[in-house]
């Protein structure tokens, strides 16, 4: 079975490409729902006075306000988020929930704020990334096993994103740490892989791809469970700790795009590279 699945290296290259182009197609249909950090808006907790359900409350905030894009992101015990597509008056929020909930914190960000938190967003991952690539060229000085990485790790953040899109995990300053932080992983196993092909000598391509293999899925299955753990205990327990469901949901979809495209892309790029060149 083992050798059935190296002799169709070329095959499993074509896995993380297929995820590649179908998390593109996503993100261009259905785009990254943005934080209120990155788009600007208002958020408010409030604490009810009396029992009423989310719908009930959002109406409620709509009809006073005038508006229309107030939505509850977080309903625990007596305390509501609530955000809103725009900033809006504290004070007449304040006004309009008199008898049924009192306002505990109120922040709002305005579109200039937005924009130039979202700028630094984008020269944060171009700087991280350039880095990163300069850093695997001087290690390794070869073009095709130092380019295997820097796509491996481009294929596992697109796909992180893909699956921030389907499955609308907002993109926020929590979220693209959690991004870069997957560079760091995406990097650390490809560069493991590449190390054991071509600086060691002993035994086939093969015989060392295995051995790199099973440190590989021990470091990076590890990884993965103690994200899924996190998710787990704050979705069940601690609903309100958005920051860290965001962080671990994308950190386990990237992780799990770094398994294959670590090993069926970048494996299959080495395999035929040291191939060819004997």
């Amino acid at each position: 079975m083992q050798e059935k699945i190296l002799k169709l290296y070329k095959s499993l290259i074509a896995i993380p490409v297929i995820l590649m182009l179908l998390s593109l197609i996503l993100l261009g249909v259905n785009g990254l729902d943005k934080s209120v950090d990155l788009k600007g808006g208002s958020i408010a907790v409030l604490e009810l006075d009396k029992n009423i359900t989310s719908n009930e409350i959002t109406t409620l905030i709509n009809e006073k306000l005038g508006i229309s894009d107030a939505k509850v992101i977080s309903f625990v015990d007596n305390k509501v988020t609530v955000e809103f597509g725009d900033t809006v008056d504290v004070t007449n929020l304040t006004n309009s929930l008199k008898g049924t909930a009192s306002l505990i914190s109120f922040s709002s960000v305005g579109p200039v704020l937005s924009e130039a938190a979202l700028n630094q967003i984008y020269w944060a991952l171009g700087f991280a990334f350039i880095f990163m690539a300069i850093t695997v060229f001087i290690v390794f000085r070869e073009f095709v096993p130092s380019f295997a990485v820097i796509l491996a790790a481009l294929f596992d953040i697109i796909i992180a994103l893909g699956g921030m899109s389907l499955f609308h995990v907002s993109l926020s300053v929590a979220s693209v740490g959690a991004i870069l932080m997957l560079i760091g992983y995406s990097v650390d196993t490809d560069i493991l892989l590449t190390t054991r092909l071509l600086k060691r000598k002993e035994g086939t391509v093969d015989d060392r791809a295995v051995k790199a293999f099973k440190t590989g899925m021990v470091m990076s299955l590890s990884a993965i469970m103690s994200m899924v753990t996190l998710y787990s205990v704050t979705v069940i327990f601690i609903p309100e700790a958005d920051v860290l469901s965001d962080i671990a949901a994308v950190l386990i979809m990237g992780l799990f795009a770094d398994v294959l495209s670590t090993w069926c892309m970048n494996f299959g790029l080495l395999k035929w590279y040291l191939e060819r060149g004997k």
